[in-house]
C-alpha cells in the first residue's frame, strides 16, 4: 500500500486523518502530499514509498529548529530509556529543567510542565482564573484547541479568524461559556484598550493571553503598555512563547522584547520533537497551582525533561540564532526573488526564523497548490510556510532557491495558457479549517 493509499485507509480510522491539524495533505497538495514518513534525519525525510524530500516547509511544525534526529539529543533520551523512563517516583531532571528555565528567565519563579503547548496554555488559564476569581479571558493569537480559547467563536463564530487559522469551529464547546474568551488584534493598542474597557464594564480579565511575537514585532510602547494595563487592574498577563520561544534567543522573544509577563508558555523548539511543555511565572501567581488540580500522569515521564535539558545545552553550545535568521532571509528572498522574475505578485512576511507568502491575483490558493506541486517534483516538502531551521545548508538553501524559480516558471505559464485551475494535478488545497467528508 503507498503512502497516498495508507493515508486513504487511514481516513476511515482516526476522524480527521492526523493527529494534528497542520500536518493535513489537504492543506498542501491534496493527493501529492506525503501523509506519512519512515526516516527523517537533518532536513531530509523519507516517505513510505522511498521518495526522499528536503523539509523547507514546516519542521515538525515548528518543534525542530535544530532539524530532525540530532545525535546529542537522541542519545540522552535513549540513556534516560535504557534508565528508565516512568515509574512511581519523580525524574529529577524536571527539577533541573525547571531551574534552568528560572536562570533563563530571573522575573519567574516556579515551573510547572506539561507534554504539550495546547495544555500548558489550559495551565495558565487555570492558574489566572485561579489568582483572580474571574472568568473572561482576552486573547491576541493562536492558543490551541481547547474550551477556553474556541469559546470565543461561540459569541461570534470569526471571532478568531484573524489570529490564524479561520473557521476554526466551536462545536461541542459548552454554550455557557459564551462570552468567557474575547479577542483584540495583534498590535493594535486601539483594539486592546476597547477589549479591556468593555471586560471592565462586565467584571473585568482574569488574563491577557498573547503572543509577544510572531511575524512582525509590536509596535513601540504596546507591550509596555498592556504591561502597566494588566499590573493596573491585577490581571494575569500571558505570554503565549510556544510558537516563538527559542526561536530567536535562548528562551522566550519576550526577553529581547524587555516586557516580563506574570507566565510564559513553552513547547515546541524547546525540545526538539520530544514532548514537553512549560509554564513558568512569578511566585505569587503560580503558588495559586497548589490550590488548583492540575495533573496528569504522563507529565512525570523522564524523556521530555531530559530531551528539553539536552536541546537547550545543543542552544548554548550551538547559538543558532544568527543562522535561524539567515536561513529565514535567504527563503524570503527565493520567494520575492522568483516572483519578480516572473510576473507572481506575493506577499510576504517574516520576522527572521518564522515565515510565509501569500499569492495575491487570481486564484491565489490554486497557484500555491501549483507550488506545493512543483516543489515537490524537485525533491522538496513545500508550501506557502517556512520555519527556520539549522540544518538548511548552504547547498541546500541555493537548491531551494533554484527549485522556487522553476515552481514560479511553472505557474507563470499556467497563467499565460489562460488557467491555473487546469494545471492542477489534484484537487484545491484546503483553506482554513473544514472537515474531510
Amino acid at each position: 500500500m503507498n503512502v497516498q493509499h495508507y493515508y486513504e485507509h487511514a481516513k476511515t480510522l482516526v476522524p480527521g486523518g492526523t493527529q494534528l491539524f497542520s500536518k493535513r495533505p489537504e492543506l498542501h497538495a491534496p493527493g501529492a502530499w506525503p501523509a506519512y514518513f519512515k526516516q527523517a534525519k537533518g532536513c531530509t525525510i523519507i516517505d513510505l514509498d522511498g521518495r526522499v524530500y528536503r523539509d523547507f516547509s514546516l519542521m515538525g511544525v515548528g518543534a525542530c529548529p535544530l532539524g530532525y534526529a540530532v545525535d546529542a539529543i537522541d542519545d540522552a533520551v535513549v540513556r534516560r530509556i535504557r534508565a528508565g523512563a516512568m515509574c512511581t517516583l519523580n525524574p529529577p531532571e524536571e527539577v533541573e529543567l525547571a531551574e534552568a528555565l528560572l536562570t533563563l528567565h530571573p522575573w519567574a519563579e516556579q515551573a510547572r510542565f506539561a507534554r504539550g503547548g495546547g495544555e500548558a496554555m489550559s495551565i495558565a488559564v487555570r492558574i489566572a482564573r485561579a489568582r483572580t476569581g474571574r472568568s473572561r479571558v482576552a486573547v491576541c493569537g493562536y492558543h490551541g484547541w481547547h474550551d477556553w480559547y474556541l469559546a470565543a467563536n461561540l459569541s461570534v463564530d470569526t471571532a478568531l479568524d484573524a489570529h490564524l487559522l479561520p473557521g476554526l469551529s466551536p462545536h461541542g464547546v459548552p454554550r455557557e461559556l459564551a462570552g468567557t474568551c474575547v479577542t483584540f488584534a495583534t498590535n493594535d493598542p486601539g483594539a486592546f484598550r476597547k477589549v479591556v474597557g468593555d471586560a471592565n464594564r462586565a467584571g473585568g480579565l482574569a488574563a491577557i493571553v498573547m503572543e509577544p511575537l510572531r511575524y512582525a514585532a509590536p509596535p513601540p510602547g504596546f507591550l509596555d503598555e498592556i504591561r502597566a494595563t494588566a499590573t493596573r487592574l491585577g490581571i494575569v498577563l500571558v505570554f503565549d512563547e510556544i510558537t516563538a520561544g527559542w526561536r530567536y534567543r535562548a528562551g522566550g522573544v519576550h526577553l529581547d522584547l524587555q516586557v516580563a509577563p506574570d507566565i510564559a508558555v513553552f513547547a515546541k523548539a524547546m525540545s526538539n520533537g520530544y514532548p514537553m511543555a512549560a509554564v513558568i511565572g512569578r511566585r505569587d501567581v503560580m503558588r495559586v497551582a497548589e490550590a488548583c488540580f492540575i495533573s496528569s500522569t504522563y507529565w512525570t515521564e523522564a524523556i521530555g525533561p531530559v530531551a528539553a535539558l539536552a536541546t537547550i545545552a545543543e542552544y548554548e553550545r550551538l547559538q543558532p540564532w544568527a543562522r535561524l535568521r539567515t536561513a529565514g532571509a535567504r527563503v524570503v528572498a527565493a520567494w520575492e526573488t522568483a516572483a519578480q522574475r516572473h510576473a507572481q505578485p506575493i506577499a510576504a512576511r517574516s520576522s527572521g526564523p518564522l515565515s510565509s507568502f501569500s499569492f495575491q491575483g487570481e486564484e491565489p490558493n490554486v497557484a500555491k497548490t501549483l507550488f506545493a506541486h512543483a516543489m515537490l517534483a524537485r525533491g522538496f516538502l513545500a508550501s506557502t510556510a517556512y520555519y527556520a531551521s539549522i540544518a538548511h545548508t548552504e547547498a541546500d538553501l541555493a537548491d531551494y532557491t533554484a527549485a522556487c524559480d522553476a515552481a514560479f516558471a511553472e505557474i507563470a505559464a499556467a497563467r499565460a495558457r489562460g488557467s491555473l485551475r487546469a494545471a492542477l494535478r489534484g484537487p484545491e488545497a484546503q483553506t482554513g479549517f473544514a472537515r474531510l467528508n
